[in-house]
């Protein structure tokens, strides 16, 4: 079955306050949407919620898979950490009310990790971090979808950019419990060209020659590309977080379905 994500970033924030959310406040907006992308039964479907909407979700979802955005590279341990992780989420305290799928190494995580090393005015490897995120996860059975792809800078050497972030981020790794998200930065946001089927089709056989795991499109999944990206045989689905750009730039459910229906009418 293909699978379908939803990265919910934080989407959560009403509009008075500089936000997207015109769905409801609380407990309102992941029961909102969870029980509506329950009802669609097509795919697999997983949700990244922020972390206060998770129990909620939790409580209504019935068919669908409910994550939380990122896991700490350590946790508790007896013997070891009571749980002095202020300001952290561990993968121990999501599994523990029921999450079970988390998503790492999202371009705005790299971004974020990568100015934290470069205030120490050096280029360590972010995707060492991620490796230890990983595993912390896989060792309590989350199933993670891990992000990885080029910048434009990075663009003439992306095959060795992209072996990188596997080989480093998947090493010694559990990968029954992996799926891929192809992400192409330089693609991403409003106004940006998307990398063409061919240029798709060329990165995801490449990822598959180096590990065997699902692979599903991460750039963006749009009612505009949708078809295309249902017809890519090698590719298990697709990520979809806005769903409309513009004046009325935002995430609404009719939007989703919509973006839905036209890759499942693309396969």
């Amino acid at each position: 079955m293909k699978k379908i994500y939803l990265n919910l970033k934080r989407f959560d924030i009403p509009r008075c306050f500089g936000g997207v959310n015109d769905l409801g406040e609380k407990e309102e907006y992941a029961k909102k949407i969870t029980s509506f992308i329950d009802s669609l039964n097509d795919f697999k479907y997983t949700i990244f919620f922020q972390e206060s909407n998770l129990i909620p979700a939790l409580k209504v979802a019935k068919n669908i898979y409910i994550g939380c955005q990122g896991v700490h590279y350590d946790d508790v341990e007896i013997g070891h950490n009571f749980g002095a992780f202020t300001t952290f989420r561990t993968a121990k305290s999501m599994t523990s009310i029921g999450v079970n799928d988390v998503i790492i190494g999202h371009c705005e995580e790299r971004k974020h990790l990568n100015y934290l090393v470069s205030l120490g005015g050096n280029n360590g490897d972010i995707n060492l971090i991620l490796n230890e995120e990983i595993k912390r996860a896989t060792s309590q059975k989350m199933n993670v979808l891990y992000c990885i792809g080029e910048k434009i800078e990075e663009q003439n050497n992306k095959y060795e950019i992209l072996k990188k972030q596997i080989l480093t981020g998947l090493k010694d790794v559990d990968l029954k419990y992996i799926t891929i998200a192809y992400e192409p930065v330089w693609a991403i946001g409003p106004g940006k060209v998307p990398p063409n089927k061919e240029y798709i089709e060329d990165i995801v056989k490449y990822i598959k020659t180096i590990v065997c795991v699902d692979v599903v499109y991460g750039g963006g999944l749009k009612e505009d590309n949708a078809k295309m990206i249902a017809s890519i045989k090698d590719l298990d689905g697709g990520l979809i977080a806005l769903t409309r750009f513009g004046k009325d730039f935002g995430f609404y459910l009719d939007d989703f379905k919509k973006i839905v229906d036209t890759y499942k009418g693309g396969l």
